[in-house]
């Protein structure tokens, strides 16, 4: 390899590991002092790490869409990125994985976790998921580059596709079987967690594979390019159209028409909440990649790249909504009736997260990075298009 690309490949690498010591510092750092330096509270538990953490989680689930494009339903155009997308499914989930244990307390302490279960819990389902998750991926990308095993490729491809349906149905579960938060108890969030993803991880997929083709000096062909951005306008729209849809079964009942408030209009201090889902989530997260995917005059390299950042930009705004918003709006235990004590019950919990939390969730980030690039590096995850299959 010549030298400019070795010294490109430390650089990445040494950023990839200070921006992960970064994050794991700031782990160490919450840890020696408690919670007490971040932003939560005994209201809002799950704070900006759980949105970075499910993110990156709900994104691996939907990442590897790309390889089961591929494989299982034989569209000869995804079939060379799916050595990259099985990598990034990998990556993504060690990363939020990272970001979930540290942000939780006493990591020490995951060997409870990984060998006493609790079958009734979701959570302990989720244990079995992840872990069962990265085991499918490893061999789905054996019988990739193993050319004795390709036959076995499908096969391990639709096995890798029917866990990730499970896998995030059950991420979605979390929140769709939490009754003592009316806010996200909903049958809706199961699919509407597997809708995000497709969308998440195709917007991940694209910025990689666009730095990769830059890195390596080489474009897409713009057969393969309107295809992928038809594709993500498509998932795109699938995500708005159920979010839409949650919000107005919510609307329905009355029970729910004032955290809808709440959180659409900002009413009894819904905050930055509306400002984030309307012009984070709906306008820059939706409405603007769609107009760059599908405006005639706009469609092309430089606009599917932007609509992907903007994706994943939105997707952070909405989690943030979702996440903290649930759990800041108080719960109604008694319908009907006002209730205020000195342990804030029936109060707006207040929520600002802290500069640790924020090193956290990027180290995260920072881990999935660093995965990625030494992998591209051992291995040859870069896609190979075949020009003539790429035609329509």
């Amino acid at each position: 390899m010549p030298t400019r690309d070795h010294r490109n490949f430390w650089l990445l690498a040494v950023l990839g590991g200070l921006v992960t010591a970064v994050g794991l510092g700031a782990a160490h750092y919450m840890e020696i002092h408690g919670h007490i330096v971040t932003g939560m509270t005994n209201q809002v538990v799950w704070g900006l790490p759980h949105v970075f953490a499910i993110f990156m989680i709900v994104a691996a689930s939907g990442v590897l869409n790309v390889a089961s494009i591929g494989s299982v339903f034989g569209q000869t155009v995804y079939k060379p990125r799916a050595p990259l997308s099985g990598l990034l499914c990998l990556a993504m989930l060690a990363g939020g994985l990272m970001v979930l244990m540290l942000d939780l307390g006493r990591p020490e302490r995951i060997i409870v976790a990984a060998t006493h279960y609790n079958l009734t819990s979701v959570f302990a389902w989720n244990v079995v998921l992840y872990s069962g998750m990265s085991g499918i991926v490893l061999v789905y990308l054996w019988t990739m580059f193993e050319r004795r095993y390709n036959a076995w490729s499908k096969p391990a491809g639709l096995a890798a596709l029917v866990w990730r349906f499970v896998l995030t149905t059950g991420t979605g579960s979390i929140f769709g079987f939490l009754v003592a938060r009316q806010a996200y108890q909903s049958a809706l969030l199961a699919p509407l967690f597997i809708v995000l993803s497709f969308g998440w991880g195709l917007a991940v997929f694209l910025v990689v594979q666009a730095t990769m083709y830059a890195w390596n000096e080489r474009k897409l062909p713009p057969e393969i390019e309107r295809r992928v951005a038809r594709l993500l306008g498509i998932f795109i729209a699938a995500s708005l159209y159920l979010v839409a849809v949650y919000h107005l079964t919510n609307l329905y009942f009355a029970r729910q028409q004032d955290f809808e408030s709440f959180i659409l209009l900002g009413r009894d201090g819904g905050g930055i909440y509306p400002l984030l889902f309307w012009g984070g989530y709906v306008v820059m997260g939706s409405v603007l990649p769609l107009l760059l995917l599908f405006h005639p005059r706009l469609i092309g390299e430089r606009a599917t790249l932007a609509a992907a950042a903007l994706a994943i930009l939105g997707a952070f705004a909405w989690l943030f909504v979702f996440i903290i918003g649930g759990q800041a709006f108080p719960l109604e235990i008694f319908p009907g009736h006002e209730v205020s004590s000195t342990f804030a019950d029936g109060a707006v919990a207040h929520y600002a997260p802290s500069l640790p939390e924020f090193l956290l969730g990027v180290g995260g980030l920072g881990a999935a990075f660093l995965l990625t690039v030494v992998g591209v590096r051992v291995f040859d995850f870069l896609p190979q298009d075949d020009f003539a299959a790429a035609k329509p």
